[in-house]
């Protein structure tokens, strides 16, 4: 039985299911959704039976048209608005599960329904999806990261017009800027999460893990830092009985078989 109110959580078969529930307000992201959101993504990184999640939208309209606009402005104030999002960082929550995330997205993903997106690993749309930031339409920046994550997912110069803009972009269009992996019919949608899913979860998951750390990690410090942490990784890496049967395996021309129950390497 799903003890949340907004989301539905699953698990099976190594895969943990996250699915947006508000259907009826386009899975708006209310204060509720938050907290429960940010409740479930540490029990994802503790579970040895979740390799990895995967996040949808319920509904046919969207995976999430953002922020519920209906709640601002109901806090008693911004000073303890800001306090609240500071003691619950779900966008750093996001951005610190070590598992991989991949984001299925079908319909509208607008403001933090992108934002969302963006702190996920991997994003696969179906043919219908429209992305964007809109918040400068109704006077505001995005706060849920966008200003930041965009501009380091995609080219600089596509960053900036649809933030400026608020304007909304279809699919093709957020293939060709980067901002998706994938784009299949939406009946698709699903099965490909789940076959890209798959296909994640046959390698070493110790070394899947470690090559998250080094990209995000990466992202925050200098060429010559990034490097020496990656020589790092290796090193802590190749001295684990995953790497010793892959090598092994690899020599041999057969498949390797993992373990599977890594521990992220520090």
């Amino acid at each position: 039985m799903n003890a949340f109110e907004t989301i539905i959580y699953e698990k099976s078969d190594g895969i943990a299911y996250i699915t947006l529930n508000r259907p009826q307000a386009l899975n708006a992201v209310n204060i509720k959704m938050r907290d429960e959101l940010y409740e479930v993504l540490p029990a994802i990184d503790d579970d040895p039976e979740v390799m990895l999640a995967i996040i949808t939208g319920a509904g046919d309209r969207g995976f999430s048209a953002g922020a519920d606009i209906t709640e601002f402005g109901t806090v008693p104030s911004q000073a303890i608005g800001r306090r609240v999002r500071w003691e619950r960082d779900l966008w750093g929550q996001f951005l610190g599960v070590s598992k991989p995330l991949i984001a299925a997205i079908h319909g509208f993903a607008l403001g933090a329904g992108v934002e969302m997106s963006m702190c996920c690993d991997i994003r696969i749309a179906s043919e219908d999806a429209r992305f964007g930031l809109p918040e400068v339409g109704i006077g505001m920046v995005p706060t849920a990261g966008g200003s930041q994550t965009m501009p380091r997912l995609v080219p600089l110069g596509m960053a900036i017009a649809p933030i400026l803009s608020g304007e909304i972009i279809n699919a093709v269009e957020a293939l060709r800027m980067g901002l998706i992996h994938r784009i299949v019919s939406r009946p698709d949608l699903i099965t490909t999460t789940e076959n890209v899913a798959h296909k994640i979860m046959s390698r070493g998951q110790i070394a899947v893990r470690c090559a998250k750390q080094a990209i995000r990690r990466g992202l925050d410090l200098s060429l010559d830092q990034g490097l020496e942490m990656e020589s790092k990784l290796f090193s802590a890496v190749l001295a684990t009985e995953d790497a010793r049967a892959g090598i092994r395996a690899y020599r041999e021309g057969r498949s390797p078989q993992f373990t599977n129950q890594p521990k992220l390497v520090e």
